[in-house]
């Protein structure tokens, strides 16, 4: 495809209930074209039509595709010589049931007699997903936050302006309250000196600056700094030659309120000059 003739394609896909048609509806209202459930059969056609349409349209175009298609559709995707963005949506098991249960809508699965049970209809298409997963997919977990807050996540992986860029999400969080699901590299920091069991600083967080500066001022968390960013250096290098177009680091302490904070603070004043970088305290109350 020649560089006068690239478009930007997103193939959604993900577990059936965890969010894959909102997220499709929010891309839409990104100015993207959306295509729910397209054929797979005819994307040849669709490929002739974006190579010699003038619609602007197929410059920004989302596919959205079920279990039982996505394989399929990455390798008719290859055939064609199509490059396609893929946005996974993903959430707990025991969440999808609890969004069948209350919506009482029927599984794709069930539908189509593959299965016998709502649980089974879960594992089976996890299982088919898992073998088709890789590190370069664009994976939200939906199973805690809010059509919020997966608006904010959809506008800033795919609004136009960012789609051919590599970014990164730093998220700090408590170990007590659950890992980020979501997360491509998770950072346990519960060794570094603990400022709770400061009285006196207890009541504060890692975004006041006396928690900042004990945190980070130690010898022991210097050191730590060093070795995890000559990793992550070369990592997020890495990835940007694979073609990942975002990445989320998880940081996480005992209750997501001290030295997570500091440290997330710390890796995106890092790296917010080299890459497009978010921030996010997953377990301090909005101001």
């Amino acid at each position: 495809m020649s560089e006068e003739n690239k478009h930007n394609i997103i193939l959604v896909s993900g577990m059936s209930g965890a969010g894959k048609t909102s997220a499709t509806r929010m891309l839409e209202d990104l100015g993207y074209h959306c295509i729910d459930n397209f054929p797979v059969q005819l994307l040849p056609q669709l490929n002739k039509m974006i190579e010699t349409a003038a619609d602007p349209r197929y410059s920004y175009l989302v596919l959205s595709t079920t279990a039982q298609d996505f394989p399929e559709f990455l390798r008719s995707l290859r055939g064609e010589g199509l490059t396609a963005k893929v946005l996974f949506l993903d959430a707990s098991n025991s969440e999808l049931l609890r969004r069948y249960k209350s919506t009482r809508r029927n599984h794709p699965l069930l539908m189509s007699n593959t299965v016998n049970t709502l649980e089974e209809a879960i594992s089976v298409e996890r299982q088919m997903f898992r073998q088709n997963r890789n590190e370069s997919f664009t994976v939200i977990d939906t199973t805690k936050i809010s059509e919020k807050e997966l608006r904010a996540k959809i506008e800033k992986y795919f609004a136009k302006d960012d789609v051919p860029a590599f970014s990164i999400s730093f998220i700090s969080f408590g170990y007590k309250n659950g890992v980020p699901l979501d997360a491509d590299l998770m950072v346990d920091v519960r060794f570094l000196p603990n400022p709770y069991w400061v009285e006196e600083l207890r009541p504060f967080t890692g975004n006041d600056k006396v928690i900042y500066d004990y945190v980070i001022d130690k010898e022991q968390t210097q050191e730590f700094l060093k070795r995890l960013t000559s990793f992550t250096d070369y990592a997020f290098e890495e990835y940007v030659k694979e073609g990942k177009n975002h990445f989320t680091v998880g940081i996480g302490c005992t209750g997501g309120q001290h030295r997570s904070v500091a440290v997330t603070n710390y890796l995106y004043d890092y790296y917010k000059d080299k890459y497009r970088c978010y921030k996010e305290h997953r377990d301090i109350p909005e101001e």
